[in-house]
């Protein structure tokens, strides 16, 4: 019987470590709090229309990631939108594919570990997770952003300092969705602006239906946090306004709705590519080990995997 491991967090890390896991024969079971894959990687659909809400493109400068974007395409997953990678037909679509032959469990939020006699226990917010494996985990990947990272590492009785050290800016994202073709001049645009960051043509991307119009706008950090715990329909309204001010937009938008990304950019990363506590059998890994970039969170979690597998079996 092949050693069992779970993972926590569905972002491009985890799903990332669950594959290399996967493909040297370990059983994976990935654990969300979401009911979709992909983390921050991620499509909503609504009102008629699909926004990519989070990361906007990825770029691909490494190898083993390069590899994969390269597989990804040959699959029709992935297209080039100018010089960047975006998922087709959304953003979350690669992340469907990453790991297939991990179990996944969404919907569950983790609150501690506990390792005991016979393996690694996982434990939700309503209790003992109800999921085969449980309990007898050979070990344990984190792979959420580092706030929601430290207090799992403690609960399992481990501290990392460069958990401790990563820092986010948080991000409000704006979706508006238009029965007709809006005056934004640009499929992409980067105002200078204190409170808008980047707007973007969803339609624009390969793969998607460009009939109406889709954009997706995020704020800045700055004016993000300084209204981080806002409701959603006040920052919808905010950005809304000031989305009109930036492009001249008179016609009103047929949908609108704004969602908080409270970890969304790392500012200042943990230093290591991953944490790994081999005694333990107990990881860490994600964008903030390294860098705000989707490569570096597949890097972070490819990396501990190739670690946990070890130099004479890592693929």
């Amino acid at each position: 019987m092949s050693e069992h491991w779970a993972v926590i967090g569905a972002g491009m890390a985890g799903l990332a470590a669950a594959r290399r896991l996967s493909d040297a024969g370990r059983s994976v079971t990935v654990f969300d709090k979401s009911r979709g894959l992909g983390g921050r990687m991620a499509t909503r659909r609504a009102g008629g229309f699909q926004f990519d809400h989070g990361a906007q493109y990825f770029t691909a400068r490494g190898e083993r990631f390069g590899s994969l974007v390269e597989t990804l395409t040959s699959d029709g997953l992935v297209a080039l939108w100018g010089e960047d990678h975006v998922g087709v037909p959304g953003m979350s679509a690669p992340a469907r594919l990453l790991a297939p032959q991990a179990t996944i469990v969404t919907d569950c939020t983790v609150s501690s570990l506990t390792r005991g006699a016979h393996g690694w226990s996982i434990a939700a917010t309503d209790g003992l997770a109800a999921t085969e494996g449980n309990g007898v985990f050979a070990g344990v990947i984190v792979a959420v952003p580092a706030p929601q990272a430290v207090p799992l590492l403690m609960s399992a009785g481990c501290t990392w300092d460069g958990a401790a050290r990563a820092t986010y800016a948080p991000c409000w994202a704006l979706m508006l969705g238009f029965a007709a073709r809006t005056r934004l001049s640009e499929d992409r645009v980067r105002p200078e602006d204190a409170t808008i960051a980047w707007i973007a043509r969803n339609g624009s991307k390969p793969g998607r239906d460009a009939s109406g119009d889709a954009i997706v706008v995020h704020a800045t950090p700055a004016w993000s946090r300084e209204h981080l715990e806002e409701t959603p329909e006040w920052a919808a309204a905010a950005l809304q306004a000031r989305f009109r001010e930036l492009t001249g937009e008179t016609a009103d938008p047929s949908f609108s709705a704004a969602h908080r990304w409270r970890y969304a950019l790392v500012e200042q990363p943990a230093g290591e590519t991953f944490f790994w506590d081999p005694s333990a059998h107990l990881g860490a890994c994600g964008d903030w080990c390294i860098g705000p970039r989707v490569e570096a969170a597949f890097d972070s979690g490819d990396g501990l995997a190739g670690a946990i597998i070890g130099p004479n079996k890592a693929r």
